[in-house]
């Protein structure tokens, strides 16, 4: 059986607003000015800037930044997040025929509690967090990871993201990657616009 990856925040989830307000929530207590959303979340997924310095200022995480992180994410990351129109049918229509997972940059805990409130857990056999590997996407760790828990050859794997660390991830994995158009980086015209256009683009993987 065949496996499709998906990546979470920009492409099942639209987190826009709760990623925005955590990383404001940190900066404001470190002294420093909002950002804007649409230049957060276009910076969020850029795999060529390092992300400590744009979004605070320094050149590594610090444990200060990722306790503040962490404490307003754990307490704000279900609200004001809902998902992309259309993804609940298609994972429901995709679970038919495909072993489906998530890999997401964001840490297990904090995914598994997104998906249950959502209520499309039960449509994964398998989420790997940020936190349970050497390196978040665009390392390859992630999808290697979920490659030897399920079994499942690179050959019979897509990757499905919204972004180019999720591109670059598949990439660096040897996995077929399919891109969306509706998450968080700019349109590309390689891109699938809507649920039916990325419907296509997987039977066309087959």
């Amino acid at each position: 059986m065949k496996l499709i990856i998906f990546d979470m925040d920009g492409t099942l989830i639209d987190s826009g607003n709760v990623i925005t307000n955590t990383i404001n929530y940190v900066r404001s207590n470190l002294g420093l000015e909002s950002i804007d959303k649409n230049t957060m979340l276009e910076q969020l997924n850029n795999p060529d800037i390092n992300s400590a310095e744009f979004f605070y200022g320094t050149s590594e995480f610090t444990d200060k930044q990722t306790e503040l992180f962490t404490k307003y994410y754990d307490e704000n990351c279900v609200n004001d997040i809902k998902l992309y129109d259309g993804i609940e049918e298609l994972l429901k229509e995709l679970k038919k025929d495909y072993i489906l997972s998530v890999a997401t940059n964001a840490s297990q805990e904090f995914a598994k509690k997104m998906l249950d409130f959502l209520d499309i857990s039960k449509y994964f056999n398998y989420v790997v967090g940020a936190n349970m590997v050497s390196s978040p996407k665009p390392s390859p760790d992630m999808l290697l990871n979920t490659l030897e828990v399920l079994k499942v050859k690179k050959e019979n794997a897509i990757l499905i993201g919204d972004s180019q660390k999720d591109a670059r991830a598949a990439k660096n994995s040897n996995m077929d990657f399919i891109l969306v158009n509706w998450g968080f980086s700019e349109e590309d015209k390689d891109g699938a616009s809507s649920i039916e256009e990325l419907k296509e683009k997987i039977k066309g993987n087959k």
